[in-house]
């Protein structure tokens, strides 16, 4: 292995590449399948509060996971240590499956695609410069207006190396770079206080975050959205059309639809989408899609975490069901093949079927036209926290930004607004999709099943008439 090898992270002085090809071969024989993931990871975190450097986290981790599959059974054991030694003795773990009736699964078709390069963004930029940005941004935001009241930085990078090793001699590996900045700004106007945060990152290098350009219009989105909750009353309640803005409001497709597209819920029919492949499950024009092969997005992976190449998934298409995101369990018990979507938080966790980036394809209406439509309603341009439920859909959202619709106007700003719903029939309720589709801007963090991993969203203006509002307005 070469100085510039990233590999060099992974295998050191207690195990090299011919060694894990050996154990695996050894302990994976008796499977269906199964893989030794192992991943070098380094992350660091700045936060910069009320003027002053408050936090600087700095970490680094290596370690395995192996995991063994025969039939529906999953024997998995990882390790912060990459050793024979530490890989034998999670290998004890595996004798607990029964052996498999059929030939080993198929391995992951091959790609030479690599989308990120070897270099480390984290080692590139010294820290003093980090600490510097963050002053630049602090101070540059408390003087863009006199009602900032406080500002917040975060700087988030980190790099990590995983490969994938296989007992049928099949061998990936990937470099995986992500950055990640946001401002939080408090406006305050006499005695009210309000909130507006901004967030952008994806996988490359932070150089693009140290362009003055992109963090100043982080600070003039942040401050844009305090400065409008100064001015907002509060939300309505009821059930309203509803106009949701085109990049991040994706989030509520992410999590009202998503997740109940995921292969293993549809598996154990415990989906609202369960079995209704073929079948009318939105209106006409919509068409939702799983892509995680797109260039420097935050959901984005040369490969899964099973090796499998990733790619595009049409999972809605003009409102028929299509498919599933799926893994390699998942999609062998079913029937089907693997989309590239076998994904885990780390080396100490075990894949499952998870989202990359996931979008509503735009339609054909003005934005502005679709707003005309509504006699009374609310848009809803930027959404906080949610919850859902996957097996009947139903979600809950909190609108970080939004505002009355008047007479197919926008009117006042408004504050508290839920919206309450289930994911089924909102996709039923879209009566106009916008021409302006865009992805968010590199902020996601998708949850499940206690795992956490990047995630992109993305949709164009949506008209999507009778949704609940959940409001404060008495």
């Amino acid at each position: 292995m070469t100085l510039h090898d990233p590999r060099r992270f992974i295998y050191r002085d207690a195990l090299d590449p011919a060694d894990a090809q050996r154990l695996v071969s050894r302990h994976l024989s008796r499977c269906d399948d199964g893989e030794l993931y192992l991943q070098y990871r380094v992350a660091e975190a700045f936060g910069f509060d009320d003027g002053r450097l408050k936090t600087a986290d700095f970490n680094t981790e290596t370690g395995f996971g192996l995991r063994g599959v025969s039939g529906e059974m999953t024997g998995f054991a990882h390790a912060n240590e990459i050793s024979a030694a530490a890989i034998d003795r999670a290998a004890q773990t595996l004798q607990l499956l029964d052996p498999a009736k059929g030939a080993m699964s198929a391995p992951p078709p091959r790609t030479n695609r690599a989308m990120y390069g070897a270099e480390d963004p984290l080692s590139l930029i010294p820290f003093a410069d980090k600490v510097a940005l963050c002053q630049r941004i602090d101070a540059a935001a408390r003087a863009r207006d006199p009602r900032v009241a406080q500002v917040s930085v975060a700087l988030q990078g980190s790099w990590s190396v995983v490969e994938i090793v296989r007992a049928d001699g099949f061998v990936a590996t990937d470099v995986r770079p992500l950055v990640r900045l946001n401002v939080s700004i408090v406006a305050k106007s006499g005695e009210r206080r309000e909130t507006g945060s901004h967030g952008l990152g994806g996988r490359y290098l932070y150089d693009r975050l140290f362009d003055e350009a992109v963090w100043s219009r982080a600070i003039d989105q942040a401050l844009a959205q305090a400065l409008v909750n100064l001015e907002s009353v509060a939300a309505p309640a009821g059930e309203m059309t509803v106009v949701c803005g085109p990049g991040w409001p994706g989030v509520l497709l992410h999590e009202a639809v998503g997740h109940g597209l995921e292969g293993d819920f549809n598996r154990k029919g415990t989906s609202a989408f369960s079995g209704r492949i073929g079948e009318r499950v939105a209106a006409a024009g919509v068409t939702v899609v799983d892509e995680g092969a797109m260039e420097n997005r935050r959901g984005s992976l040369s490969i899964d975490d099973e090796g499998t190449p990733t790619g595009r998934t049409v999972l809605i298409e003009d409102g028929i069901l299509k498919g599933y995101m799926q893994d390699r369990l998942n999609a062998r018990l079913m029937g089907v093949e693997p989309t590239g979507n076998g994904r885990r938080e780390s080396f100490a966790h075990a894949p499952m079927p998870r989202m990359t980036n996931t979008f509503m394809l735009g339609g054909q209406d003005e934005p502005e036209e679709l707003l005309s439509r509504v006699g009374k309603g609310i848009y809803a341009k930027s959404f906080g926290g949610g919850q859902v439920d996957i097996t009947s859909g139903k979600f809950v959202f909190s609108c970080t930004e939004a505002y009355l619709i008047e007479n197919g106007k926008l009117g006042a700003p408004i504050k508290g607004a839920t919206l309450i719903g289930d994911g089924p029939s909102v996709l039923t309720r879209v009566k106009g999709i916008g021409n302006d589709m865009a992805l968010d801007e590199g902020v996601g963090v998708c949850g499940k099943g206690g795992q956490s991993v990047p995630a992109g969203v993305g949709q164009p203006t949506l008209l999507i008439d009778g949704l609940t509002v959940g409001g404060t307005a008495a």
